[in-house]
C-alpha cells in the first residue's frame, strides 16, 4: 500500500503556473479507502485577477466540494470527462476533491459508471446528499485545516459502505497496468498480455471505468505526450512512434483535440 500520494502532474496543463497561482496539494485517504481512492486533492486560492486552469481529464470519477468567498459549499460528482476541462477561479475560495482510481467508483455507485461519463451531478447545497449518493459529509470539507478536510472526506466515503466487488478490483488492476506501463499501445496486445479476452475488456471498462479500454490507453498515452512536450525539445515523430501512432500528424491531431493547442504551441507556452 502506498505511503504517499502520486507526485506527478499528469493531465495538468502548465502545472508550474498552477502552483504559482494557487495552493495545490494531495493527501492519501484512510487506509481502508486506498484500494479504491487514488487521493484527495485540495486547492485554496486568493486571486486579484481571474485564473483559468485547463486539465486533460483522467479516466476517473471525482467527487468535488467547492466554496467561493463566504458563500455556501456546493458539491458534485464528476464522471470521466472526454474533453478538455477548463475552470476559472477568482477572488478567494477552496476545493476539496476526491479522485477515485479508474474502476474504483463503481462499488459506491452500483450502476454502470458510463452513466456518469461526461456528466457532473450536483449534490444539493447544505445537505451534501443526493438520491443516488445517500450519505452526509459528517462535517464541512471546507474547514481550514487539511487534516479536518481529509477526515470529512473519509467520513463521507466510509458512509457509503461499498460491498466487495471482484470485478471492480479487476478493472482497477487492469486500468493501473495501462497507466503505469507506457508500452501498452493496443487493446488486443494488452488483452493477450493479461490473458483477458478483448470482448471482456470491452464490457468491463465501460461498466466499471466509464469508458472503453482503447480510450483509456489513448488518454494515458496523450497525457504522457503533454508531459514530454513541457519537458524540453523532442522529436515529435519519435514520440508519435513511441506512443503507438502511425505517424506524427495523427499525434498532432489527437493532442490538439484534447489539449486545445498543438504540441508545438503548448511546448512554447510552458517554456
Amino acid at each position: 500500500m502506498r505511503q504517499r500520494p502520486r507526485g506527478d502532474s499528469r493531465g495538468i496543463l502548465d502545472p508550474g503556473r498552477l502552483l504559482r497561482e494557487v495552493r495545490f496539494r494531495r493527501h492519501l485517504p484512510a487506509e481502508s479507502l486506498r484500494p479504491r481512492v487514488e487521493h484527495y486533492w485540495l486547492i485554496d486560492w486568493v486571486l486579484r485577477t481571474p485564473f483559468e486552469q485547463r486539465v486533460v481529464p483522467h479516466p476517473a470519477v471525482n467527487v468535488v466540494f467547492r466554496r467561493d468567498d463566504d458563500g455556501p459549499e456546493s458539491g458534485e460528482v464528476a464522471g470521466v470527462g472526454r474533453d478538455l476541462f477548463r475552470i476559472t477561479l477568482n477572488g478567494t475560495g477552496r476545493v476539496s476533491g476526491v479522485q477515485f482510481r479508474p474502476g474504483g467508483f463503481h462499488p459506491f455507485w452500483q450502476r454502470p459508471v458510463s452513466e456518469l461519463t461526461g456528466r457532473r451531478v450536483p449534490l444539493p447545497a447544505g445537505r451534501l446528499t443526493h438520491p443516488d449518493f445517500p450519505v452526509s459529509a459528517g462535517g464541512s470539507t471546507s474547514a481550514a485545516d487539511d487534516d479536518e478536510r481529509c477526515r470529512a472526506l473519509d467520513t463521507l466515503l466510509s458512509g457509503w459502505q461499498p460491498e466487495p466487488d471482484p470485478m471492480a478490483e479487476e478493472a482497477i488492476r487492469l486500468a493501473e497496468a495501462v497507466r503505469t506501463d507506457r508500452t501498452v499501445l493496443r487493446v488486443d496486445d494488452f488483452a493477450a498480455r493479461h490473458d483477458v479476452p478483448v470482448r471482456r475488456l470491452q464490457r468491463l471498462f465501460p461498466e466499471y471505468v466509464g469508458v472503453g479500454p482503447k480510450w483509456v490507453i489513448r488518454r494515458y498515452r496523450l497525457q504522457e505526450a503533454v508531459e514530454q512536450a513541457a519537458g524540453g525539445p523532442l522529436s515529435w515523430a519519435d514520440l508519435a512512434a513511441d506512443l503507438g501512432y502511425g505517424d506524427q500528424a495523427h499525434l498532432v491531431r489527437d493532442f490538439t483535440a484534447v489539449a486545445g493547442v498543438s504540441p508545438a504551441a503548448y511546448a512554447r507556452s510552458v517554456r
